[in-house]
């Protein structure tokens, strides 16, 4: 994914001249092409965030589309009263980059988690906020977001993932119907669609045959789309690598509400606790429940209840 950020970076870059990079002293090795070929559009403020969001303000105001990178935690955290005043109060055109968002960094520690930054960008007024399942939408959302009126959060992940096909577009603000099914609506974001894609391939080995959506745009998200969801199943499972507010399955729960369909609803995923120590993120998903087997025998709960 982080590849597919900084391939997709250069080309941005080379197609517009009013791309311009700021880091907040990381991806040394990641943007050496980007550097290379753009020196004066590479900004390294050091390992000031507040400053690097003030600083992309004050270029976006000049013209500039500026794009900011930093660990999740810290570009979401440190800076969101910049985020908040300087860029969302002045409705910028300025792109956040979020890296290593949900426990991507679990074994860095309670510092490096960012459970809360879809919930915070979503906070602030006008952004935009994208997590991306693999490095597919990565490449097709990246030059989206810089063509926006306004400000935009995307979360990444790291070096590796896998790709998935799927015929659905990839488009910002709309949902992608990756397995269709019935009786049981599975919704992701991030990357743990892959780890749904994998649960649903095997429930269909079984007979279970979920319907799988992904909201690669948490915020707005695609109403129209959850109400069609909404429609079609008795229940819902949310998995999600976020906490309890401000993330998907807080935006669905509010959209049942509002809608007036109160199907059952599982959430899969982080509670309000810190993690402590160093754990992977796959120990992490394993133990809270939002692995593959996870989510599979979740659904296979819900379609024997449903079935009796």
């Amino acid at each position: 994914m982080r590849r597919a950020f900084s391939d997709s970076l250069l080309k941005l870059a080379t197609a517009d001249d009013s791309v311009i990079f700021l880091t907040g002293d990381l991806g040394f090795g990641v943007f050496d092409d980007f550097i290379a070929a753009f020196p004066k559009r590479y900004i390294n403020v050091g390992v000031a965030e507040a400053h690097l969001v003030d600083c992309a303000a004050g270029l976006a105001l000049e013209g500039w589309r500026p794009i900011v990178y930093s660990i999740a935690s810290f570009m979401t955290g440190r800076a969101y009263e910049q985020i908040r005043v300087s860029v969302g109060y002045h409705k910028l055109p300025v792109m956040i980059v979020g890296a290593g968002g949900g426990y991507l960094y679990g074994d860095s520690g309670v510092t490096h988690h960012a459970k809360e930054d879809l919930g915070l960008m979503a906070l602030v007024a006008g952004m935009t906020v994208v997590a991306p399942g693999d490095p597919n939408e990565v490449e097709h959302l990246l030059p989206q977001l810089s063509t926006l009126g306004g400000p935009s959060y995307i979360r990444i992940g790291r070096f590796g993932e896998p790709r998935f096909e799927a015929p659905a577009p990839i488009n910002v603000g709309q949902a992608r119907m990756l397995r269709d099914g019935k009786r049981i609506g599975i919704v992701t974001t991030g990357t743990v669609v892959i780890q749904a894609l994998a649960a649903v391939d095997q429930l269909a080995t079984e007979g279970i045959h979920p319907v799988l959506c992904h909201f690669h745009t948490v915020h707005p998200i695609q109403v129209d789309a959850l109400d069609h969801l909404l429609s079609r199943v008795d229940s819902i499972v949310v998995v999600e690598e976020h906490g309890l507010q401000g993330g998907l399955g807080a935006a669905v729960a509010y959209r049942c509400v509002q809608s007036g369909r109160l199907p059952h609803i599982v959430r899969l995923g982080p509670g309000d606790d810190l993690v402590l120590g160093n754990p992977k993120q796959e120990e992490l998903r394993q133990e809270l429940g939002f692995d593959a087997h996870g989510i599979a025998n979740t659904c296979r709960r819900l379609w024997d209840s449903r079935s009796a």
